[in-house]
């Protein structure tokens, strides 16, 4: 590299985009994922021993897929080359493969290959590589936004670890920006600017686990507004919401309006409003409210004010749970909408619900009565000659697979926990019980 080539490069590197700037050059320097890089996991030791071999980094935008890569090219004494799947070709991929048999060949010095957004190559372009990187002609290390189980084929799967990286913590973001403020050799710190705690909160929070957007806002702020008068530049909230353009939702998640939003929002689905319900829904998710807290609340009233007559709610909101752990935001939003506007629509009834408040103040209330002797376990040795289980009728043998028997202790026999309602499936609950009692 000649003198002009030098001045190029550094050239690019001042102009280039703050979050590229930023990305670490060493493990140590890596904001969050402790997950996976913490000292005693095995791909910060494969790193530093510079003995890594083949791996997938599978995680949402700006979580630091190619920050990891760009570290184990600072690191290693291999060969490391890099191609975005988008761009490349199969001619791209044999000149790698050229280069890394003549460089081991020839010096013995090993070739990484970094593919971004590997889930972009087709089958037949992720079969090329399988040869040689089952025989170590080169090291891959893919990166992907994709479930690498669906986008990546099996045989390169089982060449390679899997490591997922999850979306940055809030506190992640905030140590992010405040670095690339504070930092005058890659930051913005010779701008001699300052970013207030307000509008420190509300980029960490509405990046929503992406450096890269917080980061890129951060930058977009410091160059765009004018000094005050002390001569710094000063990113206030209004500023902060400017530059990641959304707006400011008053939306304190350890605060009044926090709870007073999850009230209304649980308020409007047990009050069967859909439109209430998925609005207060977009607020908390905008404001960027735990998607796993919200589907706990949707689980909770399914339960406590649908019950059974609607037993398919809780299914539903069980089910949703389940999927936006999977899913991740933004298409989270799709899912919850779907169970919020299940649940609010669904026909109420908080008989169960009252039915263990009861319950639960009988026990409390009452002496715990010895449960009737019929009922008592039958299969353990000795407990025929102890009585227990005799007279036990058992339902199955009987129409309806229904026999009148005392089930209740004594001094409760007769008492009503649950009273199903007349509404939706509980009606016929409630119709089926009053036929049996009859009976």
């Amino acid at each position: 590299m000649d003198l002009f080539d030098y001045m190029r490069e550094q050239n690019m590197e001042k102009e280039s985009p703050l979050a590229s700037r930023m990305r670490p050059v060493t493990l140590d320097e890596v904001v969050g994922q402790q997950h996976i890089i913490g000292k005693d996991k095995l791909l910060y030791r494969a790193i530093a021993a510079d003995k890594l071999g083949s791996v997938i980094f599978y995680g949402p935008p700006g979580t630091g897929k190619t920050t990891l890569a760009k570290v184990i090219a600072n690191t290693t004494s291999a060969r490391f080359t890099q191609m975005n799947a988008t761009a490349a070709g199969k001619k791209d991929m044999e000149e790698v493969v050229a280069q890394a048999k003549n460089d081991n060949g020839m010096y013995g010095q090993k070739t990484i290959l970094f593919i971004d957004e590997i889930h972009r190559f087709n089958k037949g372009q992720q079969d090329y590589l399988l040869p040689f990187v089952e025989d170590g002609t080169i090291t891959l290390i893919g990166a992907t936004t994709e479930n690498p189980y669906f986008e990546v084929n099996g045989a390169l799967l089982s060449r390679s670890i899997i490591f997922e990286l999850k979306p940055l913590s809030r506190e992640d973001i905030r140590t992010l920006l405040l670095r690339a403020v504070n930092d005058r050799e890659k930051g913005m710190g010779s701008y001699n600017g300052v970013i207030a705690e307000d509008a420190l909160e509300f980029l960490a929070d509405v990046a929503n686990g992406d450096a890269r957007a917080a980061l890129t806002a951060i930058e977009l702020g410091i160059l765009t507004t004018p000094r005050g008068a002390d001569g710094k530049i000063h990113i206030t909230l209004e500023v902060a919401a400017e530059c990641i353009q959304k707006r400011v939702v008053r939306y304190d998640k350890s605060g009044d309006n926090h709870y007073d939003t999850i009230s209304a929002f649980i308020k409007s689905m047990r009050g069967s409003d859909p439109d209430a319900a998925v609005y207060y829904l977009a607020r908390m998710l905008y404001a960027g409210e735990d998607i796993r807290f919200i589907s706990r609340r949707i689980m909770i009233c399914a339960s406590e004010d649908v019950g059974n007559a609607d037993p398919n709610a809780l299914t539903v909101a069980v089910s949703a749970a389940q999927a936006v752990e999977r899913v991740g935001m933004p298409e989270a939003a799709l899912i919850l909408s779907q169970a919020v506007t299940y649940v609010a629509s669904a026909p109420k009834s908080n008989a169960a619900n009252v039915a263990i408040e009861r319950a639960m103040e009988a026990v409390k209330n009452t002496l715990t009565a010895p449960v009737p002797v019929h009922l008592q376990d039958a299969h353990y040795k000795g407990a025929a000659a102890l009585g227990h289980g005799a007279g036990y009728a058992y339902a199955h043998l009987y129409p309806n697979h229904y026999v009148k028997q005392q089930y209740l202790p004594e001094g409760l026999t007769g008492e009503r926990f649950y009273e199903p309602t007349e509404q939706g499936y509980e009606k016929q609950m409630k119709e089926w019980l009053a036929y049996l009692r009859e009976e």
